[in-house]
């Protein structure tokens, strides 16, 4: 089983940056794939970066690449997503989530566990 809670989330100007921390506790920790979400008001939940239970694999949506990445530091049970050249449109609640999944994926329904998400809002 795994727990996990966000923190890290906050009010930045665009351009600027955040850091994003998931705190796991757990036995299995570095045996779950590990992914971050975002949800805005009125939208769907969207898959933003996840890596693989080895971290030797991640995977990031088109939107945020070359922008955000993912890490983990199994050793201190949590995953990072660091968030550079923030935009307006990056507003939303993020997630982290876990994943009894190999590789690194992707879509909501193929995660098992799930943070209460931290707000992030960058203004113009």
């Amino acid at each position: 089983q795994v727990q996990l809670v966000e923190s890290g989330g906050g009010l930045v100007q665009a351009g600027g940056s955040l850091r994003l921390s998931c705190a796991a506790s757990g036995r299995t920790f570095s045996s779950y794939a590990m992914g971050w979400f975002r949800q805005a008001p009125g939208k769907e939940r969207e898959f933003v970066a996840g890596i693989s239970w080895s971290g030797g694999s991640t995977y990031y949506a088109d939107s945020v690449k070359a922008r955000f990445t993912i890490s983990r530091d199994n050793a201190k049970n949590t995953r990072y997503l660091q968030m550079n050249s923030l935009k307006p449109e990056d507003t939303a609640v993020y997630y982290c989530a876990a994943a009894k999944r190999v590789g690194v994926p992707s879509t909501p329904s193929e995660y098992d566990y799930w943070g209460q998400g931290t707000q992030v809002t960058v203004s113009s």
